[in-house]
Formats: structure tokens, C-alpha cells, sequence
């Protein structure tokens, strides 16, 4: 499968490494087409660099940008987002206050979905830290990939990317329960202080 994702932070290469390691093919879209440079670089596979605005590659298109960058990066591509499976994984956080920030349209993955209507939105790997989806598991534990969709095919095109890198894929339900996900990867983010974990725990539903 060819996997765009754009970011070139932590995030683009947790969930680039996974995605690389499962033999899919992973062109990095970064501000700087250097920056998407030097992380192809780094990591092995047949990973590719190119710059935001250079056109798509691909049927997924990652967005592993922080909350404020996704809506400007959605309406940049604009209808060239169109039947592409778009993965949000942002929380909306004010970056200065470190507070949740609630959408108008009631979660970051609705306001992408309004912003690029053509697009077949999933909120996914927003309850995962960057090193433990590299790392695709904690504790000798696979990881949990919550997803939402509305779109079923799209969720599970995802899902299949998830659990080609071992993880564990789990169906939320439609792209509405995007706002309770995104409430659950906010609380895992404030946690972690006092946890000391480092940002290495994961959140994992037990039956």
C-alpha cells in the first residue's frame, strides 16, 4: 500500500516506521522538503521525501500534524483529497496552555471531514504515543488502535495498516465518537507526569 504522511515529527515516524516495517511504501511530506528528507533517510524501507503542496501519493494520506496545521494542510490540498482515506490522529490542544480545546464541529476529525467533504475521513492513532507505535507494543503488549470512520472500508483500510505492524485494531464506531476518543488521548497525554512513564504507556481495552 502507498502511505503518504504528512509531518515530519515524532508521530510521522512512529507511525512510518510501522507502516515501513510491514513492507507498505511511505512517502514524507514535511514543510521543509529537507526535514521529510532526512527523516526518509533514517528510517529503511522504501521510504520516500517530498514537500507539503507536491501532489499525493498514494490512496492514505496521514495527517501527523499537530491540530492547528490540519485544518490549514486540509484546505491547501483541498479536492486533491478527494476518495483519498484521510487519517487524522491530531487532539485538539492549545499548544502554548497545554489545554483541550473543543471543536465547534464537535472533534478535530469532523472539522477535517466539513474542510475536505470528498475526503473518507478516520480518526485513528490519537491514543498513541510515537515511541510505542515504533516500538508496537508496551509491557510485551500489542498496542490498541481506536478507530471511528463513517466510511466502513475506510476504517478498515487502517485497521489493516495497524495490524500489519502487529497492533491491535478496535472499531469505535462512527466518526462521531472521534470527540470521545480525542477527550481519551487528551487525559492519556495529562497523565503522564504523573505516571513518569515518559510518554510510554498505552491505553488498552481488556475483555
Amino acid at each position: 500500500m502507498e502511505i503518504g504522511i504528512i509531518g515530519t515529527g515524532n508521530m510521522a515516524r512512529g507511525i512510518g516506521t510501522l507502516a515501513l516495517d510491514a513492507g507498505h511504501d511511505v512517502t514524507f511530506y514535511g514543510t521543509k522538503r529537507e526535514n521529510a528528507q532526512q527523516l526518509a533517510g533514517e528510517l529503511s524501507g522504501s521510504a520516500k521525501a517530498a514537500a507539503v503542496g507536491d501532489p499525493l501519493e498514494g490512496d492514505v494520506v496521514v495527517l501527523a500534524v499537530w491540530y492547528p496545521v490540519t485544518r490549514e494542510v486540509v484546505e491547501r490540498y483541498g479536492d486533491a483529497l478527494d476518495e483519498k482515506v484521510v487519517v487524522d490522529i491530531s487532539n485538539p490542544v492549545n499548544t502554548e496552555t497545554f489545554e483541550r480545546i473543543v471543536p465547534d464541529a464537535g472533534s478535530g476529525a469532523e472539522e477535517v471531514a466539513a474542510a475536505a467533504p470528498g475526503a473518507r475521513v478516520v480518526k485513528a492513532f490519537n491514543t498513541t504515543f510515537a515511541g510505542t507505535v515504533a516500538a508496537g507494543e508496551v509491557s510485551g503488549q500489542p498496542l490498541d488502535v481506536l478507530l471511528a470512520a463513517d466510511d466502513e472500508e475506510a476504517k478498515q483500510t487502517v485497521a489493516s495498516v495497524a495490524e500489519d505492524g502487529g497492533l491491535r485494531a478496535v472499531d469505535a464506531g462512527p466518526l462521531e465518537r472521534a470527540r470521545e476518543l480525542e477527550a481519551a488521548g487528551y487525559l492519556h497525554m495529562v497523565v503522564q507526569e504523573g505516571l513518569g512513564t515518559g510518554y510510554g504507556s498505552a491505553l488498552r481495552i481488556v475483555a
